[in-house]
């Protein structure tokens, strides 16, 4: 258990230091570098550290620490809990980016701002976690920065099999957000962080159930085993579609691009009163329905 308290120990201190980072920019910066830079970058680093070092320990941990299966999905859980509990509003994936541009909630320029904003905090998640492993502090980070110029492919399954995998996931992950949009974080977080949870249990043994494409290229683009081709229909294609199939099946239409309803027809919600017909000028009136055709008694 030594090397799951180190463990625990980086978890907090990765949450300590962001959560520290986004307090300092947002008091030092303007509202708009914040919200599409700082606090992305911020979010992005925070989730990428935590999950190179839980991978570490789905890997390693069930041979090397004799971690069961049920103690790493309830620690993958928590870890999801407080990463949506202290985002600040961040998205931290691209495709949530993505998503909020297609709605027409972001602008262009503040869309680019926020995937430059991921990719920079993804790569320094994974330059400071390996920095971490290199210093030993348990026998696991010691194989782990053993192995790591060696890493083993997070794509276990057919090229096509894992996009479906990931844009499925990713498809229900995009469709909760959208549902779950405007409510409180308390009641979001969790919901979000049972749903990765579940995706992580079902697909993470084939495709590690990453659904945002940042993580994934920082992650395992460098891993042997697939070209980066390959990984690019998985773990971009896959969750993008995914996505895109979300917003079209809330709205019926990507509001960017489109003002006219795709898939539902829109009636209108006040229904005109039929009414019994105004006497014309000479006082003569139409018979109702219900008496025509009815003769003299």
């Amino acid at each position: 258990m030594a090397g799951l308290n180190v463990s625990l120990c980086f978890f907090l201190a990765t949450f300590a230091l962001c959560q520290a980072a986004r307090r300092a920019a947002k008091a030092l910066l303007p509202g708009g570098a914040y919200a599409h830079f700082a606090r992305e970058a911020a979010g992005t680093a925070q989730l990428g550290a935590c999950c190179l070092e839980m991978r570490m320990l789905v890997e390693l941990g069930p041979w090397a620490g004799g971690f069961g299966p049920d103690l790493l999905l309830t620690l993958v859980f928590v870890l999801l809990l407080v990463h949506g509990a202290t985002l600040d509003g961040a998205s931290a994936n691209p495709t949530v980016s993505l998503q909020r541009f297609l709605l027409a909630e972001a602008s262009l320029p503040g869309t680019l701002l926020e995937l430059a904003a991921q990719a920079l905090g993804m790569q320094a998640a994974g330059a400071l976690t390996r920095l971490y492993w290199a210093w030993g502090l348990s026998d696991l980070h010691v194989l782990q920065s053993l192995m790591d110029p060696h890493c083993s492919s997070a794509l276990r399954t057919a090229v096509p099999h894992g996009a479906l995998l990931e844009g499925a996931c990713a498809f229900l992950l995009h469709l909760a957000l959208l549902r779950l949009q405007g409510s409180r974080a308390v009641h979001r977080a969790p919901a979000v962080a049972l749903l990765l949870t579940a995706a992580a249990g079902t697909a993470g043994p084939l495709t590690s159930a990453f659904l945002n494409p940042a993580l994934a290229a920082s992650v395992t683009f460098r891993c042997s085993g697939h070209s980066v081709l390959e990984y690019v229909q998985v773990y971009w294609l896959g969750p993008a579609t995914g996505m895109l199939l979300a917003v079209l099946l809330y709205h019926g239409r990507l509001p960017r691009l489109f003002q006219r309803n795709l898939l539902y027809s829109q009636k209108s919600k006040y229904r005109v009163p039929r009414g019994r017909p105004v006497p014309g000028p000479g006082g003569s009136q139409m018979p109702e329905e219900g008496s025509r055709g009815r003769g003299p008694r």
